[in-house]
């Protein structure tokens, strides 16, 4: 992946325990879609100022975007577009593991250890999104 000054700026504008965990869940972005069947490159965008990860090339997956959650500085938070059933399933899935926003947000805090499982999980439901609906809709 080449580095993007403008992301870059963004990680370096976070607090410290806030950068390193959103730098966690962007290395398992990453490792996720490439594990992924049918998944190919990310895109590393922002959109509406926060890092955002895309599938330009296969169209596969729906964004995720990442960022401090709101009004906290103790946590984290995925955003999945609020027009999936993501976080929905997620919620039904992995109760335990997340906090959540309506039906826009996995809600971590910074203090505890990623639920890497489960968030892999969400990130890989995601980044295939677009597939299992055309799969569906046969």
């Amino acid at each position: 992946m080449k580095p993007n000054p403008k992301i870059d700026k963004v990680f370096g504008a976070y607090p410290k325990r806030v950068q390193t965990k959103l730098q966690a869940i962007r290395k398992l972005i990453f490792e996720t879609a490439r594990k992924a069947d049918g998944v190919g490159p990310l895109e590393e965008a922002l959109r509406w100022g926060q890092p955002s990860y895309l599938t330009p090339v296969s169209k596969s997956g729906s964004t995720i975007r990442i960022d401090k959650a709101k009004g906290r500085d103790d946590a984290v938070a995925v955003f999945f577009h609020c027009q999936t059933n993501l976080v929905e399933t997620v919620r039904e899935m992995y109760p335990e593991d997340f906090a959540f926003e309506g039906n826009r947000a996995l809600i971590m805090d910074v203090a505890r250890p990623l639920p890497k499982q489960a968030l892999r999980h969400a990130l890989a439901l995601a980044l295939t999104y677009h597939l299992r609906k055309k799969v569906r809709s046969r």
